[in-house]
């Protein structure tokens, strides 16, 4: 079991058929093969011990994870928003290393001890042009055994400095075999990526659409009207963003709805969102604006080798047309364990909680991992992965994800949900988006603090938006500060940054 096995199946399967596009150049299925065969060459003259990347997506993104997987080499790609100094405290954990970057990159991280430098278009054009290193590509066989490291990824260190989680080919390999159908694809089948390579949903969209047979059409930096237009030029059928994301892309269009420009994209099948919180009103205003594509919500994490929980297309459309209420909040929910994956909910003692109950996600399966670089695993004696994410789960098995453990307000005693009172808010007409936090509070330990964007041409005082908590929920959960904001802050990967909005309204 090794990624590898995943490439040469469809390289023997649909060698001439395309497997990655970006900005005009392309590898077929047969020549990422040979292009990662020469890439593992390279590895294995450097020496190194892992191979790193600090780049934008680009053609040499699945060349150099398989090129490391042929090599027996762990992948390591690195967030290119860091700062200098994090960056080479990154590199410094995983050299010694082979880093492949852009040429104005390149002179600074040389610098770093134990760090191999190669420029990402040089490298490219080596083990992608026809004879190159004639005589001295690897032997065909890799190493098998599932054990063996095959991604490094640094979490997004939202909540402290970032750490590696440890990917075995065994993780990734299970969730592919147990949720993608091999060369189930179409001829014409085309996936927009544009979540960056340093996120498990980038590597993971990099394995499923191989095993698969479809064509990754790359978007390296997200911007709405960049996306719609690559959609319609490469005639996308499928594609992932978060959140943010897809609300973006749905102004975009609005926008250019209202102006009489032609909004369709008649190849979109699917979409697949993730990586953070879905506001029911967004999911039903682009599910409005795509009547005919299908929407699933992906849940998981880095340390779970991507999905543990889908809601499908199916669920999306009988929720959406409930009148019953409890079937309608399944819109925000993230759906049901994949098959082969166990999820529970504990309580502070360990215990589990009945369904509607809250608690933390524990998940446990083959895919997950729960280690970490230097610091072993976290797994529980019999397998279980605390997420740290707190949630409840229906009586039909359905999954609420509330937010991290640590995000829960205690007022009084009481515990407040973060994402119930932001759902509150975001169904004010006047609201865009809305992140709630709690601030330190003399007499209840804890308050209510929101910071909320308004939609553009829309006006509410603080006075109306407490009003609106306190007809919908219970008074405690009515935040006594409120203040409005052009924007909030996410990081790259559409998670917002809790902790950035809890300083401003603290005032520390």
């Amino acid at each position: 079991m090794n990624l590898m096995m995943l490439l040469e199946m469809a390289s023997s399967s649909f060698g001439d058929r395309v497997a990655v596009t970006n900005a005009g150049r392309s590898l077929t299925y047969g020549g990422l093969f040979r292009a990662a065969g020469r890439a593992a060459a390279i590895v294995e003259a450097a020496g190194v011990e892992r191979v790193a990347m600090l780049d934008v997506s680009s053609l040499a993104v699945p060349v150099a994870l398989f090129g490391s997987a042929w090599s027996g080499r762990p992948f390591a790609p690195l967030n290119y928003r860091l700062t200098a100094d994090e960056v080479e405290r990154l590199a410094s954990q995983i050299a010694p290393a082979l880093l492949i970057t852009d040429a104005e990159r390149a002179p600074a991280l040389s610098k770093i001890d134990g760090i191999q430098v190669v420029v990402r278009d040089e490298w490219l054009s080596e083990v992608t042009a026809d004879g190159s290193h004639d005589g001295s590509d690897p032997s065909t066989e890799w190493p098998m055994d599932p054990e063996e490291i095959a991604i490094l990824l640094f979490t997004s260190g939202t909540t402290g400095a970032p750490k590696a989680a440890v990917l075995r080919h065994k993780h990734i390999v299970s969730y592919i075999l147990g949720s993608v159908e091999f060369m189930g694809a179409a001829d014409d089948d085309a996936a927009l990526m544009s979540v960056p390579p340093y996120h498990i949903a980038g590597m993971a969209a990099i394995a499923s659409s191989v095993y698969s047979g479809r064509r990754i059409v790359q978007l390296p930096n997200f911007k709405a009207e960049d996306w719609v237009s690559l959609a319609r030029a490469e005639a996308v059928t499928n594609a992932f963003v978060v959140p943010t994301m897809l609300s973006r892309i749905v102004e975009e269009l609005e926008a250019a709805r209202s102006t009489g420009a032609d909004v369709a994209l008649p190849s979109l099948r699917a979409i697949s969102y993730g990586g953070g919180k879905m506001p029911q009103p967004v999911i039903e205003k682009a599910m409005r604006f795509f009547p005919s594509t299908d929407f699933t919500n992906a849940y998981g994490l880095t340390e779970t080798s991507s999905t543990i929980s889908v809601l499908t297309p199916d669920d999306h459309r009988e929720a959406a047309g409930s009148g019953d209420d409890a079937v309608r909040r399944r819109l925000i929910s993230v759906g049901r364990p994949l098959p082969g994956l166990e999820v529970r909910i504990l309580d502070e003692d360990g215990k589990a909680v009945d369904p509607g109950e809250r608690g933390e996600i524990c998940v446990r399966g083959e895919q997950v991992s729960g280690e970490y670089l230097g610091r072993g695993s976290l797994l529980s004696e019999d397998g279980w992965f605390a997420t740290r994410d707190g949630g409840s789960m229906d009586a039909e098995g359905y999954l609420f994800v509330e937010g991290r453990i640590d995000d829960v307000i205690v007022r009084g005693g009481e515990n407040l949900s973060p994402g119930e009172i932001e759902d509150v808010l975001l169904d004010h007409e006047a609201v865009s988006d809305a992140a709630v936090v709690g601030i330190p509070d003399e007499q209840w330990g804890e308050g209510v603090a929101a910071a909320v964007v308004l939609k553009r041409g829309a006006t509410a005082s603080v006075e109306d938006l407490q009003k609106w908590v306190k007809d919908h929920l219970r008074s405690s959960r009515v935040p006594q500060v409120i203040a409005f904001r052009d924007e909030l802050p996410y990081n790259e990967t559409g998670k917002l940054l809790r902790r950035v909005v809890r300083a401003e309204l603290s005032g520390d």
